[in-house]
């Protein structure tokens, strides 16, 4: 693994970048050339999310591109002031699941904890922007009622880190808290929701790599890239060095429209996640979280994109194309229907 291990610049230390995040739109948009009223900005005192932008991130958008996709991710228009119908603060119901402070228990056999309150991007169609952090920070004993939570029930054999982004947490917590529930029996699995590999990719350390593969679980890493754009060298050279430390990598993204909508698009990300040892595992339609309907595919041209995805590429990169449904104990498989 040595000749693939990230360099080690102090200068681009990973907390150091999470301390230098762009927080203000404006500043942003002076960086990449372009004027507000081109991209319809959102006044910053109407925000009810906060605007979080990693300078890696930005550093793979276009100059002067008003339509750049990774920048319509990130950046926040009048359009999400817009109430819908059909679209709520809390999409997947999650409140019902919270069964304790940083503990979401939805699916049988595994249940999911909020190990951060906040992310390094906060991506505008997130379905967690008004989920209460505040409300759901377990504290150093509250992690304890989470591990004998989980100790109560046989069935739960996996854990899955989330937030927030699990690893904008220091690996002394992420420590503590595997030492934890690596003891407990059942428990076999440790799969861990991050976008931190994508918009900052230093965070892939050799400390953190040997952390996860110390733990004695099975480890899966389960990355957000929806677009080609967001992976460039140190991307890949951050999806590489886990796969080669023998921790499985999977991508999960998001149909958004005038971002990825486009098979093609979709395609050479699938290419370029598998060529760095990252399988493309799910397609979501969009979470109906308010604010973000202008993101949002419709369930037919879902269907059509993704059939004219499964033309252009083999079985395995295809991602599976699902939805979300409250209640629902897994996520739904859209079928095709195409007719022949």
């Amino acid at each position: 693994m040595n000749q693939h291990r990230l360099v080690k610049n102090p200068r681009s230390d990973w907390q150091q970048s999470l301390a230098d995040v762009i927080t203000n739109p404006n500043r942003l948009l002076e960086m990449l050339h372009l004027k507000p009223e081109q991209v319809d900005l959102c006044a910053i005192d109407s925000l009810k999310f906060p605007f979080r932008v990693p300078r890696e991130y930005v550093a793979r958008m276009r100059l002067g591109d008003p339509r750049d996709p990774l920048l319509l991710q990130i950046l926040p228009t009048k359009q999400e002031l817009s109430a819908m119908p059909g679209y709520s603060h809390d999409p997947l119901q999650e409140e019902k699941a919270n069964k304790l402070p940083g503990l979401i228990h939805k699916y049988k056999g595994r249940v999911l904890l909020t190990i951060a309150g906040a992310c390094a991007i906060n991506c505008r169609y997130c379905f967690r922007q008004h989920f209460s952090y505040e409300d759901n920070n377990p504290g150093r004993a509250g992690w304890q009622k989470v591990v004998d939570y989980v100790a109560a029930d046989p069935t739960i054999n996996e854990i899955i880190f989330s937030g927030g982004d699990p690893l904008i947490a220091k690996d002394s917590l992420l420590a503590q808290i595997i030492e934890r529930i690596s003891k407990l029996p059942q428990i076999k699995r440790l799969r861990i929701h991050t976008r931190l590999p994508v918009v900052i990719p230093q965070r892939v350390t050799d400390e953190l790599i040997t952390l996860l593969i110390n733990s004695g679980l099975q480890i899966i890493v389960v990355v957000h890239a929806n677009h080609p754009n967001e992976i460039d060298a140190s991307v890949e050279e951050s999806l590489f060095v886990m796969r080669r430390a023998g921790i499985t990598v999977l991508n999960q993204a998001v149909l958004l429209k005038n971002i990825n909508d486009d098979p093609i698009v979709l395609a050479e990300l699938s290419e370029k996640l598998f060529a760095s040892g990252c399988l493309p595992y799910y397609l979501h339609t969009l979470d109906k979280v308010m604010g973000s309907a202008h993101f949002d595919v419709e369930i037919s041209r879902a269907r059509e994109i993704h059939w004219q995805l499964s033309q252009i590429l083999p079985g395995y990169l295809v991602p599976k194309l699902v939805k979300e449904v409250p209640g629902v104990l897994s996520k739904v498989p859209i079928n095709l229907d195409i007719n022949f």
